[in-house]
């Protein structure tokens, strides 16, 4: 069913590296057909990325592309802008990531192309957005976290400022501008028209501080990093164990009793200091304290088995060698295997009546879908051989 969403729907792709192909990405697993625009001769930066495949792929570009078709075009050429205006005119949505106002000076600004293509659903993803004084300004994931406060508190007080262990700005970016061009579309059936929708990485980081911010507006006070832990809620955080470390949660009194039964201190609930959320909170340290002269006694497996079965969240601290084995993973399915080339990536983390939307086709080779969607315009075989002689396609 989600494979269908978009069945019939055409999306010219002028995205590269993470956050804009994630986005087609997700446009592509729900039916669209992507065509991916590349640089002549290079493709998508993600390309050369470590590690490389057995296929010739890095782990980065499989990761993020596909159900895509490949075509390469120099968008700095007017006859390659041309190209592409020719592909937009009949197009259902164009989704790019250029520098804000470079793709107005190219001709593909959203203006121009939808006074050909009144129902084109136009997205422009950007590092801080297409206003402002640093609007101009190139941005990556972990300069967004550090612009935006995320960095400030992730870690332990007192350590350097780290990153989040995985791209969550990009690939938040790209949910987000797939959530907005799904919006358009729907919007779409309503009015006939299309529209303009924006997606920045700055918009993203921000968004994900909301609670942060939120509690600062509030209270005043600026969140110090608390490591595995959260400001709003305790125990909610990592705890050494026999052989390692266990992620403990109670977002509750009922949990935290549950914890408590599930570790044989229940006394800690008859302890004022720990009576209620709030309480916890204030004794932070003190709890941890308590918790963790029951959690050094047992093993991380043993605490797991005896929490779960109180109904008390926690988990392992899993690396990925031991997540793409896990049995829930393999039961939900969330790990597919690429057409042709027997690589896995992770799927599409939505289900409709039971079912992912399936990887269609592999990423695809560079530039391999060029001549047929080119000629596709009307651009007859001497021309073809022009345009790719001279550099415009390859």
């Amino acid at each position: 069913m989600l494979d269908t969403v978009l069945k019939g729907c055409t999306v010219l792709d002028l995205t590269q590296n993470v956050a804009g192909p994630f986005a087609t990405q997700i446009l592509a697993d729900f039916g669209a057909e992507v065509i991916k625009i590349e640089r002549v001769g290079k493709g998508d930066d993600t390309r050369a990325w470590s590690p490389i495949g057995d296929d010739g792929r890095s782990a980065t570009f499989s990761a993020l592309n596909r159900n895509k078709q490949s075509i390469c075009v120099d968008t700095s050429t007017l006859e390659g802008q041309d190209l592409l205006r020719r592909l937009a005119a009949d197009c259902d949505i164009l989704v790019h990531s250029l520098k804000p106002g470079s793709a107005e000076k190219a001709g593909l600004g959203a203006d121009e192309l939808r006074a050909a293509n009144p129902k084109l659903v136009y997205c422009a993803i950007s590092a801080f957005g297409q206003n402002g004084p640093l609007r101009s300004l190139p941005g990556y994931d972990p300069l967004i976290q550090a612009f935006g406060g995320i960095m400030s508190v992730t870690g332990h007080d007192g350590d350097e400022p780290v990153r989040a262990g995985v791209s969550i700005v990009d690939l938040g970016t790209g949910i987000w501008a797939a959530l907005g061009v799904l919006a358009a579309m729907l919007n779409r059936t309503r009015t006939g028209e299309g529209c303009t929708v924006e997606a920045s990485l700055l918009d993203t980081g921000i968004g994900w501080m909301s609670i942060v911010i939120s509690s600062y507006l509030v209270s005043g006070q600026v969140q110090k990093r608390l490591g595995s832990g959260v400001a709003m809620a305790a125990p909610y955080e990592v705890y050494h164990c026999k052989d390692g470390y266990v992620f403990i949660a109670a977002g509750n009194d009922r949990l935290f009793g549950c914890v408590c039964r599930g570790l044989g201190c229940m006394h800690l609930t008859e302890d004022p200091r720990f009576a209620d959320n709030p309480s916890r909170v204030a004794n932070r340290a003190a709890l941890k304290e308590a918790l963790q002269h029951s959690t050094l006694a047992m093993d991380g497996e043993e605490i797991v088995s005896r929490l779960r079965a109180e109904g008390a969240p926690c988990s392992l601290i899993n690396d990925v060698s031991q997540i793409v084995n896990d049995p829930q993973v393999d039961a939900v399915g969330l790990l597919e295997t690429l057409p042709g080339t027997g690589g896995q990536v992770v799927g599409l983390p939505i289900r409709a009546e039971g079912q992912r939307a399936p990887a269609r086709s592999a990423p695809p080779d560079l530039g391999a879908d060029t001549d047929r969607i080119i000629s596709g315009l009307g651009v007859d075989e001497a021309q073809m051989s022009r345009l790719r002689d001279s550099g415009i396609i390859g």
